[in-house]
């Protein structure tokens, strides 16, 4: 154990979180905008969507909700909305363009809930949780991209709203491995759960 491994166990942080019996599969923003890398906003992400593919088939299977996320803009919100003047990249993102379709690679099927949101988090202006609520769900299996955007703000506004969240390290994309590493670190010490793939498709199928 190191050093920052100790400074935060003796801080309470890192503990397990409990695996509920009704979980779903959130995909965030696996998006041809974050996955084609010929658009300047997408990195390589085929690794992590076929780590997450392999999930959301599990539990699909065994009847529990598979949800994906898209940023799509209206082309009257562009100059109004702040994030967009910060990460002024994210503009392209227009609702109808192939951009904001969710990648087919990911196997997205047609019974699966596409929500479209403006921000970072899937939670946030979005009716996200209560789908999840209406769904009885009680843990929630967070992927998609990126790690350090839109994956932790939906992990943060996730445990917020009440549910017990795990992330699969390897369904998870970003620009970039330091903040991708630094940020899985700190999610498993505050928020969440960070594990990989293996463990879960097991969990799943197990369920």
């Amino acid at each position: 154990m190191t050093q920052q491994d100790e400074t935060y166990k003796a801080a309470g942080f890192g503990q397990a979180v409990p695996r509920g019996k009704r979980p779903a599969v959130l995909v965030v923003d696996f998006t041809y905008g974050f996955t084609d890398t010929s658009y300047p906003t997408a990195a390589e992400m085929s690794e992590p969507i076929a780590a997450t593919r392999r999930l959301t088939d599990i539990a699909r299977s065994k009847g529990f909700p598979v949800i994906f996320t898209t940023i799509a803009y209206h082309e009257g919100e562009i100059a109004h909305l702040p994030w967009l003047r910060k990460a002024t990249g994210m503009a392209a993102l227009l609702k109808g363009s192939q951009l904001v379709e969710v990648d087919a690679a990911t196997g997205i099927q047609s019974g699966d809930p596409i929500i479209e949101k403006k921000g970072a988090s899937a939670f946030h202006g979005t009716q996200l949780a209560a789908f999840l609520t209406g769904a009885c769900v009680d843990t929630l299996v967070v992927t998609g991209a990126t790690t350090s955007g839109c994956i932790r703000a939906t992990v943060v506004d996730a445990v917020q709203s009440g549910f017990n969240v795990l992330v699969p390290a390897d369904c998870c994309g970003d620009r970039a491995k330091a903040p991708h590493d630094a940020n899985l670190y700190d999610m498993h010490q505050k928020y969440a759960d960070v594990t990989d793939s293996d463990d879960l498709a097991n969990w799943l199928a197990s369920l």
